[in-house]
């Protein structure tokens, strides 16, 4: 018999105790495989790649995302909570272990207390999970010059060299500024800093995608065709097209593209016709239009509008502006640019006044300050070197830890780390109910897995701000010290590790694929 359809493929179907039992004992083996990295201490994971390469790494969604476990049901345990690291990585940047080894804890503390209704249980444990995140924003302190390095330095794994670069990246750029990670051309690792701006353009399509390890759209040398009226076919903007050919240049479309265009553009680009990227206009409501004559001026690109007199069959390449370089992700869009001439300088002068005079409406003033931002913006660039392509490898997933958990730190400010927070709250919240007492209990172990990789024994007592240096054995005072950790990578952590658990504590039933050996047949 053969089976052809999804819906044709043999099912195994576990229950109740079984069905948890094998789905945390794939937990537990991918909590083993990434918890050795958390901390000061923590140590590297070597693991083979698909090619049969080995590949040394002490990043923890790096480690989590090469487990795949053979039996099925431990492997759909594995799996969500790698998804609780990766949702943690794409919100802070950080985090991706201590979100790991909180949902191993939580889920092993829960399915040990057999006793209690599963939704109560579920109601305290997101009470309780609100009650931390209320404490760790009070507890929250702002970071200035001095603290940053120390973030950066924690962020790449206790590498003060690496984050020395990336504070002196933040201090050049500001804390509205952008960081970037490249690949250095000389093997030495360097900080530039160019004249750039920061869009909230996510991108469109995973094929367009041309770093699939970052899961960016990067565009070398692009030209760039702005349009506020939708393109509705491919025809439109021929002559474009072959112009962006004919001078071997990419093409960055910013605008709306009808599902023609985008169908033709993404196929030419799968078959390596052209080199294309689309995202939609910047800004929204009252200042998109400004929003979008700002990034003209800072490319040099004439926007078009039918509804102005502007008419696609008549366009030529005297519209197009351009940038040194485009990095689009799932989030923004990064122009770095040569911003330079009188218009753009005009252009600063103007958001200026406006600014000035805006005194009724916040809301319009913040708008106006995120443009001047946009027209002053500058791109730092962290060139990562390295003597092997493993090096190589390892120094990049660090930096960009780094690089996420130090923005994170400067938006929303730092709590003492290793693992100290998230205990100071454990002993400063009192549980209502058993899924309070659950949750509370659980937040203690990253703390005690750090401590278990330096091998050191939990002290008995610790004052408030006080923690362990595991490089020394000895108490300090963690903010004075310098062992931080941004409170975006705390709470991030926290919250999709309690996601991912509170719905595999209410399961009873698993259905998987049937796995066959070739032996078997």
């Amino acid at each position: 018999m053969e089976y052809n359809q999804p819906s044709q493929i043999v099912k195994d179907l576990n229950f109740s105790h079984d069905a948890k039992a094998r789905i945390i004992e794939g937990v537990e083996k991918l909590n083993n495989a990434v918890k050795s990295t958390l901390g000061a201490s923590g140590k590297c994971v070597i693991y083979e790649d698909a090619l049969g390469k080995p590949v040394i790494t002490k990043d923890g969604v790096t480690v989590a995302e090469s487990v795949v476990l053979y039996d099925p049901v431990e492997n759909i345990g594995a799996t969500l909570i790698k998804e609780a690291a990766s949702n943690t990585v794409k919100e802070a940047g950080d985090g991706t272990t201590t979100a790991t080894v909180l949902a191993h804890s939580l889920l092993k503390i829960a399915n040990a207390r057999e006793a209690g209704n599963v939704r109560e249980i579920k109601d305290g444990i997101k009470t309780a999970t609100d009650k931390v995140i209320k404490y760790l924003d009070k507890e929250s302190i702002s970071v200035d010059d001095g603290l940053l390095e120390h973030v950066a330095t924690i962020s790449t794994n206790n590498d003060s060299e690496l984050g020395t670069f990336i504070s002196s990246a933040y201090n050049k750029v500001g804390k509205d500024g952008v960081v970037l990670m490249e690949e250095s051309p000389t093997g030495e690792t360097y900080v530039d800093v160019v004249d750039g701006i920061q869009i909230k353009s996510p991108l469109k399509s995973p094929h367009l995608i041309t770093d699939k390890d970052r899961g960016v759209a990067e565009l070398d040398n692009p030209l760039v065709l702005i349009t506020s009226s939708p393109i509705p076919n491919v025809r439109k903007i021929q002559p474009i097209l072959e112009h962006c050919i004919k001078k071997n240049r990419p093409l960055l479309i910013v605008g709306e593209l009808e599902q023609q265009p985008k169908a033709a553009l993404l196929a030419n680009k799968v078959k390596g016709n052209i080199k294309v990227n689309f995202i939609d206009l910047p800004g929204f409501g009252p200042t998109k239009q400004d929003s979008t004559e700002d990034l003209a001026i800072v490319t040099g690109a004439k926007v078009i509008n039918e509804e102005l007199g502007d008419d696609f069959d008549l366009i030529d390449i005297d519209c197009l502006g351009e940038a040194v370089k485009t990095v689009t992700d799932d989030k923004h869009t990064v122009f770095t640019v040569n911003k330079s001439g009188k218009n753009l300088k005009d252009r600063i002068k103007q958001v200026k006044d406006i600014i000035g005079k805006e005194t009724k409406n916040p809301f319009l003033k913040k708008k106006q300050q995120e443009r001047l931002a946009i027209l002053n913006g500058s791109v730092g660039i962290v060139f990562v070197g390295a003597d092997s392509k493993v090096e190589l490898k390892e120094k990049k997933d660090r930096i960009e830890d780094a690089i996420y958990a130090t923005k994170a730190a400067l938006q929303e400010g730092i709590v003492p780390g290793g693992g100290i927070a998230l205990l100071n709250a454990s002993n400063n919240i009192k549980p209502k109910n058993v899924g309070e007492e659950l949750l509370l209990q659980a937040i203690q172990t990253p703390f005690n897995t750090i401590l278990d990789n330096a091998g050191i024994e939990k002290p008995s007592k610790l004052v408030k701000g006080q923690g362990i240096n595991v490089v020394t054995g000895k108490k300090v005072n963690m903010i004075k010290s310098g062992i931080i950790d941004p409170v975006l990578v705390t709470k991030s952590a926290l919250k999709n590790a309690v996601s991912v658990v509170t719905t595999i504590i209410s399961a009873d039933c698993v259905i998987s694929n049937m796995r066959i050996n070739e032996s078997d047949q």
